[in-house]
């Protein structure tokens, strides 16, 4: 056995050190130029983990972050730097070790549990969120407030985020973000530009794009968007009908097939029905049946749920502690780095079970075994014995989630500026057992001439 050495040194960051360890932290900071060049109480390489540690305790200043990090390691020679110092070494450090690392650790957690890949594919999805920034003159320079709608104006700076992840993991594949003045789909260019080959990309009606559509099959990837079937939706001409139900047409100079489907939910509150069209590349009708993409689409709600936890569960809600745009970049990365770790500990837990699908694996269990396994100093002392589950992976099998159940809620404003909005009295938050009927509907007339 050994003991971590140095005045402060983060061995007993337990799993963090795992997924990231020291020789990787220092040729990310030597190849970024960001190493110290003399002998510091704050090494470089330090401060890296003091970032992701951040991310652990949202709720808490990095002095007191700092605190958590040396609570454990008793009797050992630690630093007490002040919380000046340590924002200085934040910014001495800058945004480029934080954003090369999670260049190295993005990608599909590896699992094929659950819906990870569907008939070959892995299914992924991509949508945008947005995130609250310091409100600092600094931060305005770059960041907008939100003007005032339906929910009312913003009170801080908002940056929008979107990321592609991994359905069936949860796991972030790539990410880009900036200001709230540009859209979603311009963001999702740079994105979609660098997809791997035999992904199936999920995306909600916003993303229903003839650009973005061939950016996807120029990867060698699929795309499976749903879009308007009213006014202000692409015209889709009928060019031929198929045996499921479904027909092949031609969107934006791209040969794509469209699946019209009448969703009926049935709770005890009564029965909703609603129309649906979904765009897809995948033409084949007998090796994607309509009804299995209809079902699979549901799937997209996978991002919807990992940025629940990411802006829930981790921040709690809470404004990014940056007050500059250089910080903004950094924390934000290593908020991103922070949730593939915990992603990537959870899949390798469930992989140990091979008939636990990765869904049953609870974030907030993984989340708060890692914040005490950072405050109770866990693997200060390395064993030879090595541990592929880990803390964090115990405690997920040990309290694994329910097998799903179909239940649906209506959806509301989670985080209105207005209080009333968010708090209404008409508004109904419960969750109801719902049984759901599928129908697929003919298409339109045929389209003989259809437009080039």
């Amino acid at each position: 056995m050994r003991v971590a050495a140095g005045p402060f040194a983060p061995g007993h960051l337990g799993e963090l050190t795992q997924q990231v360890p020291f020789e990787m932290i220092d040729a990310i900071l030597a190849e970024t130029r960001c190493l110290q060049r003399r002998v510091r109480v704050l090494p470089s390489r330090v401060v890296v983990y003091l970032l992701l540690a951040g991310c652990l305790f949202a709720e808490l200043g990095y002095r007191q972050v700092w605190q958590r990090l040396g609570a454990g390691l008793e009797g050992l020679p630690v630093a007490d730097p002040s919380e000046a110092a340590l924002t200085k070494a934040r910014r001495r450090v800058g945004p480029q070790p934080l954003r090369a690392l999670f260049d190295l650790l993005r990608g599909p957690a590896a699992s094929m549990a659950g819906p990870v890949r569907w008939r070959g594919l892995l299914v992924c999805a991509i949508d945008g969120t947005t995130l609250s920034a310091a409100d600092s003159a600094a931060n305005l320079a770059r960041y907008s407030k939100q003007r005032g709608g339906r929910t009312g104006g913003s009170s801080y700076p908002i940056l929008r985020l979107v990321t592609i992840m991994a359905c069936g993991t949860r796991s972030v594949m790539d990410a880009v973000f900036g200001p709230i003045t540009t859209g979603e789909t311009t963001y999702a260019k740079d994105l979609l530009a660098r997809l791997p080959a035999a992904v199936l990309v999920l995306a909600d009606r916003n993303f229903a794009a003839a650009h973005l559509l061939k950016l996807v099959v120029g990867c060698d990837a699929h795309m499976l968007v749903r879009a308007k079937t009213g006014r202000g939706g692409p015209k889709l001409p009928v060019l031929l009908r198929l045996r499921d139900g479904s027909y092949q047409s031609v969107f934006g100079g791209q040969q794509v097939r469209v699946i019209d489907a009448e969703i009926s939910i049935k709770t005890k509150t009564g029965t909703v029905t609603g129309v649906y069209r979904l765009i897809t590349t995948l033409l084949d009708p007998d090796t994607y049946p309509a009804t299995s993409i209809v079902r699979l689409y549901h799937e997209r709600w996978e991002i919807e749920t990992a940025y629940l936890e990411i802006k829930s569960s981790i921040l709690d809600g809470r404004v990014l502690r940056a007050r500059t745009p250089a910080g903004v970049d950094q924390e934000i990365h290593a908020l991103l780095v922070t949730y593939q770790i915990l992603r990537t500990a959870m899949t390798d837990a469930t992989n140990s079970e091979p008939d636990v699908d990765p869904d049953r694996a609870s974030f907030t269990i993984a989340l708060n075994a890692a914040r005490d396994q950072l405050i109770n100093a866990s693997a200060v002392i390395a064993d030879t014995v090595i541990d592929l589950i880990g803390t964090i992976g115990r405690h997920v099998l040990d309290d694994l989630l329910p097998e799903r159940r179909l239940r649906v809620n209506a959806r509301t404003v989670k985080r209105a500026i207005s209080k009333y909005n968010a708090r209404g009295p008409n508004i109904d938050r419960r969750t109801y057992q719902a049984t759901i009927s599928l129908n697929i509907l003919a298409g339109p007339v045929l389209t003989t001439n259809p437009d080039p």
